[in-house]
């Protein structure tokens, strides 16, 4: 159908309903002889009025609840009704990714770069020990699989972003109000918890991100410890995360992603010159495949999936980094940036997770393979002094989205612009403190890095998206499309669910059963 301010719907049998003019916050309502278009919750801030529909028949049965959308500025929008209530696609002129205005643009090589180190962090060094937990040819597939998975799921989120744009005029959405609008524009019974939805997604970002955080800390403090004990003296993990407690602060001061650029940059460097050493030293006198486990056991195998999600979890980076590209449009396609580097991503976390397992067997370091170079070889502790600095620029990448999602919420609570300063730079310290407490807390890497994984990476990387597309798509699609859809997202969401709940409750085992005894 079709509508002007003041105009007419046609419907393909002929029917014509007439509109009134619609102004800015006034309910629409729309007659005919054979049907009743009602609409509720007109947004008042948006240029585009957005209502939700519902369609009855002669009998008084609901048969169609679209999305409907008018605006008194524009010049329509149009979609075409069937005899029967069938929608076709809405044809929008609103293209988001032309109305962005952005400060400080990434290019797409800026964008490639904060990607590459969003993924490739403290993940993929322990990837060797969930081949440990997995066995070779488990760990093989499914971190192929894994990586397949995640990936589409990225693009999920991608997709429901830029449809959620088009529907609701904004030129782009975060995570979270992705997740709102796709239960606002999703089945009638689950709009009323829209609102809960983008609450649970903004407390799974912030505690997966914070976590890893702590990861950060403790994989820093590990590793300088290893080195520093070494050449010089010992001291305990917990003194070394006191050290880096005030350069950690002051690194986490800088505001804006394209400043983070340089740091993120010399960070991606030194981790492709560590991963490379590490590499010489895994494919020195690699024995046969008969010499591990092809299958370690079932007991094991969600402290694989754990560490595995956490390592692939970079969903929370993505539309942050979509959001803030100069050409967007280069973020997706079969060649863009998304696949490019997840492919990247995919294949080094494989490789160092297979050869890593294949070198040490039962005898990789829980948490780090860097752990497990000879310490006799200056070259094998300027990998681990490498990696240590790397990670600790890669902290400020992490944390730029808990605090993109705790400053906001508490930002109208100061009112001055002096003060709203001054109330940001103590939320970053003590979310910073607060990082370096539970890091200090639990010095427990590999046990850290799984719980994270298990817990809120499954949630965001594999539970939440597929949700959200069907939210999102529930009333576009054909019968056989639909079908295809629903099953390929359920089957996703049970894998993160059963991801969820035993990897959680083995990981929390690992942590308590230690300090029982």
């Amino acid at each position: 159908m079709t509508t002007e301010n003041n105009g007419d719907f046609s419907l393909n049998d002929n029917q014509n309903i007439k509109v009134q003019t619609v102004n800015p916050g006034q309910v629409i309502n729309i007659e005919c002889d054979k049907m009743t278009i009602k609409t509720s919750r007109v947004n008042e801030d948006k240029p585009l009025l957005t209502g939700t529909t519902t369609l009855y028949n002669q009998n008084g049965n609901n048969f169609l609840s679209p999305s409907f959308k008018t605006s008194p500025n524009s010049s329509g929008v149009s979609d075409t009704i069937g005899k029967n209530g069938d929608v076709g696609e809405s044809t929008l002129d609103y293209n988001p990714l032309l109305n962005r205005q952005l400060e400080n643009p990434t290019s797409n090589f800026d964008t490639m770069v904060h990607l590459l180190k969003g993924n490739i962090g403290t993940g993929i060094l322990a990837m060797p020990d969930a081949f440990r937990n997995s066995g070779w040819v488990v760990g093989l597939i499914c971190t192929i699989l894994l990586g397949a998975i995640c990936t589409h799921c990225m693009h999920i989120l991608v997709r429901c972003s830029h449809e959620l744009c088009v529907r609701t005029q904004s030129p782009s959405l975060s995570f979270p109000n992705v997740a709102e609008m796709a239960f606002e524009y999703g089945p009638p019974k689950l709009r009323k918890y829209s609102s809960t939805a983008s609450k649970f997604i903004n407390t799974f970002l912030v505690i997966t991100q914070l976590g890893f955080c702590c990861v950060y800390f403790l994989f820093v403090a590990t590793n300088l410890q290893e080195v520093i004990s070494h050449y010089f003296f010992y001291m305990s993990v917990q003194w070394y995360l006191v050290i880096l407690l005030v350069p950690m602060i002051f690194l986490n001061c800088v505001k804006s992603l394209k400043y983070l650029t340089p740091a993120s940059f010399l960070a991606t460097v030194l981790t492709v010159i560590g991963l490379g050493i590490t590499f010489f030293y895994l494919l020195q006198g690699l024995p046969k495949t008969s010499s591990v486990k092809a299958f370690s056991s079932w007991h094991q195998l969600p402290l694989y999936f754990g560490t595995a999600v956490y390592a692939f979890e970079g969903i929370g980076m993505v539309l942050p980094l979509e959001n803030n590209m100069k050409n967007p449009e280069a973020f997706n396609g079969m060649t863009g940036v998304l696949n490019t580097g997840m492919v990247i991503v995919t294949c080094l976390y494989t490789s160092i997770g297979f050869f890593g397992y294949l070198r040490y067997g039962d005898a990789v370091k829980l948490g780090s393979i860097t752990l497990n170079l000879p310490s006799q070889d200056l070259l094998a502790q300027s990998v681990r002094a490498a990696m240590a600095f790397a990670i600790f620029l890669s902290y400020s990448l992490q944390f730029y989205v808990p605090i993109g999602i705790v400053w906001p919420a508490l930002k109208g609570y100061f009112h001055s612009q002096s003060t709203q300063h001054y109330a940001e730079l103590s939320i970053r310290v003590f979310l910073v403190t607060l990082t370096f407490a539970l890091a200090a807390a639990i010095p427990n890497l590999s046990a850290v890095i799984s719980l994270v994984g298990s817990f809120s990476s499954s949630a965001l990387a594999l539970i939440f998206p597929p949700i959200i597309e069907l939210m999102t798509f529930w009333d576009q699609c054909s019968g056989k499309e639909f079908v295809l859809m629903f099953i390929k997202d359920i089957v996703i969401v049970i894998i993160g669910f059963l991801g969820f709940g035993f990897g959680s409750y083995v990981s929390l085992w690992n942590i308590i059963e230690p300090i029982s005894r």
